[in-house]
């Protein structure tokens, strides 16, 4: 408190601008994820593309968010954090009328894939801007408002998606096809259009902030780290800083010169690099996009009503949402240790009580996969109407009512399920496998898919039931208890790993690897969802939710441990400081 309140007036109105375009950033990064979402509807309504087209516009971001990731360490180290943010702005800016004003097919390709590269850039260059120019005091907090305002960025391409949902509903009412055609048509380009303002101040900001005094210390430009401190620090702190930014980089250029602790595979970047590895790795396999992409599904399963498993997804949203607020707040109070442990520990204890809910239910279902598979076409399709009578007709007269069913399928090495149905739906639509709706239509989204298997053998090849999966429909209270466990588990994450894993990946690397070490590991990160996102289905067709919950909570278990007993606390120490515990060790 002492050293915020010396600061003088103009500090601290810095020090709030500095969050505020970092935060502008998260929201960036949400929207680029999010906004697709909303305006494909009416993209696929109105523009005449072919569904290989449409998968091409989806899969474009993947692609160049990967390529930037995987660049974006050295790109950060070459022209600095600073031009590399606005870059990464003016990217995503440019990309909005590319795509609202796109005519034909290649505009569109092009626009979403400069949206993809501006989501990898920010994920890399802000977190890792945000701990180089930030105070140790206010580092945490900085880094979760970059996470909470992420949260935000995608409740709001939501909330913008709904909006013209509501449009475009009103004017379907009125029986008007031309209009209603040209509506759709406005409606995408709009929403595209509304998420420009964000992209505008983000790049206005980022050349209104100063550059990482650390970048500038390794570069030699001694005076200019000085003025970038002096911005934020008061002369004694920035005084303090400075001098050991260049005590550690006058040791590490020793070290080179005598040839001896110049090696990357020193233990004070083997260490901290291979902890931020772990750390991030786990974020993933705690199942978290799973749970959230899937947790409709999982609500259906565990007991609740169509109506009731939509509420239950937008409250884990809005928990999500509101829990990270509060990380806001803890993150510098608490420390990074303390609440990577509490979360990682809420985590397993959430996914364990879900776990034996699921297990008490998927002890008594039935796989009926032979009997589906006998009902599959020629042309390698299948439809049924699920109801009352055809789960009696697939539990042979047998089994309790009512029942819900979901069908994992394949062709060739590509696996898909389709939406679960209960037998008691009177309303629900007929159950359909299709080949277009498993087989990707391009190698770009078979590679995030399954990047081991081939889109060519998959075309040709039959249709394969795996599971068709009967389950009794569990009573309502236990839906409602399993929905509590899938809250928990989203407050546990937003509370600690969604909010400390950007600090483990921008706090632990040394100056020296930081930048490229972040890249790879955020990199990591990436893999390990796609393998989860590749392997989900066929878990669940094969052993139920209850075992995926119990692997889940193995793996947290791991980053419990690594948390709880080999995580160092860094809350208010200066990077410096954090590299020298790392070297003492």
């Amino acid at each position: 408190m002492n050293a915020i309140s010396a600061l003088s007036a103009a500090q601290v109105r810095y020090n709030r601008f500095l969050l505020l375009v970092a935060g502008l950033g998260g929201l960036l990064y949400g929207v680029d994820v999010g906004i697709i979402a909303g305006a494909l509807p009416y993209l696929e309504a109105t523009s005449g593309l072919s569904a290989g087209q449409l998968s091409n516009i989806v899969a474009a971001v993947l692609l160049g968010s990967a390529i930037s990731t995987l660049a974006a360490g050295a790109l950060a180290d070459w022209m600095g954090r600073r031009k590399l943010m606005a870059l990464s702005g003016a990217l995503f800016v440019a990309s909005i009328p590319v795509i609202a004003l796109a005519q034909g097919y290649g505009p569109l390709v092009l626009g979403r894939l400069l949206q993809g590269v501006s989501a990898g850039l920010i994920g890399v260059v802000v977190p890792l801007y945000l701990a180089e120019c930030l105070g140790a005091s206010q580092r945490g907090k900085g880094t979760a408002i970059f996470q909470w305002l992420l949260t935000l960025g995608i409740v709001a391409a939501a909330a913008i998606g709904m909006y013209f949902s509501i449009r475009v509903d009103a004017v379907a009412k009125m029986g008007d096809a031309a209009r209603l055609f040209a509506f759709k048509d406005r409606a995408w380009r709009s929403i595209f259009w509304v998420s420009l303002p964000p992209g505008i101040l983000f790049v206005i900001g980022s050349f209104k902030v100063a550059e990482s005094p650390r970048w500038l210390c390794r570069k030699g430009r001694t005076e200019a780290a000085r003025a970038a401190l002096g911005r934020s620090r008061t002369e004694r702190q920035a005084a303090v800083e400075l001098e050991e930014m260049e005590a550690t980089a006058a040791a590490e250029h020793a070290k080179a010169e005598a040839g001896g602790g110049g090696s990357l595979w020193h233990r004070k970047y083997v260490i901290p690099f291979l902890l931020a590895c772990v750390i991030l790795a786990c974020n993933q396999a705690t199942g978290v996009n799973s749970i959230i992409g899937y947790n409709t599904t999982i609500l259906l399963e565990g007991g609740l009503s169509d109506v009731q498993a939509h509420w239950g997804t937008v409250i884990l949203t809005v928990v999500n949402f509101l829990v990270t607020i509060g990380a806001v707040a803890l993150v510098d109070r608490k420390g990074r240790k303390f609440l990577l442990t509490l979360g990682s520990a809420g985590i397993i204890a959430s996914l364990l009580c879900a776990g034996v809910l699921f297990r008490n239910t998927e002890s008594r279902r039935v796989d009926a996969r032979d009997a589906l598979q006998a009902l599959v076409t020629p042309d390698q399709k299948l439809s049924l109407a699920y109801n009352e009578a055809a789960a009696a007709k697939l539990l042979h007269g047998g089994g309790a009512t009512p029942t819900t069913l979901i069908v994992i399928y394949s062709y060739g090495d590509f696996r898909a399920a389709t939406p679960l149905a209960r037998s008691d739906d009177t309303a629900a639509k007929l159950v359909e496998i299709a080949r277009a709706n498993c087989v990707p239509t391009n190698k770009v989204v078979a590679f995030f898919s399954n990047p081991f298997a081939s889109v060519e053998t998959a075309q040709r090849a039959p249709l394969r039931i795996e599971n068709a999966l009967v389950t009794p429909v569990p009573s309502r209270q236990s839906g409602w208890i399993v929905a509590v466990c899938l809250f928990a588990f989203m407050a546990f994450f937003a509370v600690g790993p969604g909010v400390c894993v950007w600090l483990a990946l921008s706090e632990l690397m040394p100056t020296r690897i930081r930048s490229n070490g972040m890249s790879i590991a955020l990199l990591l990160n990436q893999a390990v969802g796609a393998t989860i996102a590749a392997t989900f289905l066929p878990t669940v067709g094969k052993y139920g939710y209850s075992s995926l919950f119990l692997g889940f909570a193995g793996c947290t278990v791991i980053y419990f441990v690594t948390a709880a007993f080999f995580l160092p606390e860094t809350s208010g120490k200066t990077l410096e400081e954090i590299e020298a515990h790392f070297e003492r060790r």
